[in-house]
């Protein structure tokens, strides 16, 4: 099993999701665009690929050259049957492959929040066996309409389409399922003062939040990893 993963930023990371994979045997072809590294021309030589998170918006070609690549990529991943994950600027990315509208700004979430699962969800295979409402990290400040055709399959009141999935196997996520209490607290550290202006308090709420939220939320996180892996 050999796994793209697209990093979009500097300093993030897998989480749960390179647990999973690694878990399973998979190898990684970890490709960082925004500092310069080539995209693969197609999907031929990988049987899934993940679309990380990143500070950028989904629209920001110009900063960003490589998005409408990645977008083509995306597609031919789909059209090949192959799994596709993205979390995040990852979910707005396959949204706007797909046709979705891409909203900049105006759907800030940052901490644990709770989100809930629709009816669709109950039968979805990576999404079924997780509660009905669960905690989870969430780090975003735009949104994204569901392109036509895709399942919805998690929302809350901040952003409505948490989850979905186009086609068997190609998966978008607004919240960072990936984001374990490690590496939640390496982005605290790592991300500190940008973190400190915009959410002031959060270095002192951060051991208490730990407490509140963390276990369900690595409990939901690693079961939707562990479920999509088995997807690919």
């Amino acid at each position: 099993m050999r796994v793209l993963i697209v990093q979009n930023y500097d300093k993030t990371g897998l989480g749960l999701v390179g647990a999973a994979l690694e878990e399973a045997g998979a190898e990684i072809d970890l490709r960082r665009p925004f500092e310069g590294e080539a995209l693969p021309a197609d999907a031929a030589g990988h049987d899934a690929m993940v679309v990380l998170g990143g500070g950028q918006n989904a629209l920001a070609d110009e900063e960003h050259p490589y998005f409408p690549a990645l977008l083509d990529l995306t597609r031919d991943f789909a059209a090949r049957d192959r799994a596709v994950l993205g979390i995040c600027l990852g979910s707005q990315l396959i949204a706007r492959a797909f046709g979705g509208d891409n909203h900049i700004g105006g759907f800030e979430e940052f901490g644990w929040h709770g989100v809930s699962l629709t009816p669709e969800a109950k039968t979805d295979a990576v999404l079924s066996g997780l509660p009905e409402t669960f905690p989870i990290f969430e780090w975003h400040d735009d949104h994204f309409s569901l392109p036509a055709g895709a399942t919805r399959l998690a929302g809350n009141a901040a952003a409505g389409n948490q989850a979905y999935r186009i086609g068997r196997a190609v998966y978008g996520f607004q919240f960072h399922f990936e984001a374990d209490t490690r590496l939640v607290s390496e982005w605290s550290e790592a991300f500190a003062d940008l973190i400190a202006a915009r959410h002031p308090g959060w270095s002192g709420r951060l051991a208490a939040e730990i407490a509140a939220n963390a276990p369900q939320a690595d409990a939901a996180g690693m079961m939707i990893a562990r479920a999509w892996v088995a997807a690919i």
